[in-house]
């Protein structure tokens, strides 16, 4: 609103400047920009910097979450395979450890070693 001080106390107020100021902004002014010139706009625009400085962070927040979400999917799945490799090598161990196939194997590769048919005797140490 422009107002003018004349003697003191007195303000006038120039009627077409506060018409202009709250004219509705036409298409023809948004899409050439002048828009961007009124001063109600410029006064405005550390809020828009503002607004548009939260929009940028919001979608970099958005990205990186969902980079997080693809990262956290992948590494699940890497998690679930590598579950199932040592299940399946402690069965294969837990087989190959026992004692038929642990002959079997010697008798195969010709170790010489025989089987033990007289137990183990147990040995006490005298203090």
């Amino acid at each position: 609103m422009a107002k003018e001080k004349h003697n003191g106390n007195v303000e006038f107020v120039n009627e077409k400047e506060e018409q202009k100021e709250q004219k509705k902004y036409s298409f023809k002014e948004v899409i050439t920009g002048s828009i961007l010139a009124k001063k109600s706009v410029v006064n405005q625009l550390p809020f828009i910097i503002f607004i548009a400085l939260l929009g940028i962070i919001y979608i970099a927040n958005r990205y990186h979450a969902e980079h997080l979400l693809r990262e956290t999917v992948k590494m699940q799945a890497e998690l679930d395979e590598l579950r199932a490799e040592s299940i399946t090598i402690a069965s294969e161990l837990m087989f190959a450890s026992r004692q038929s196939q642990v002959i079997k194997l010697v008798q195969e590769n010709n170790l010489g070693l025989k089987e033990a048919t007289i137990p183990p005797k147990r040995v006490k140490m005298k203090d």
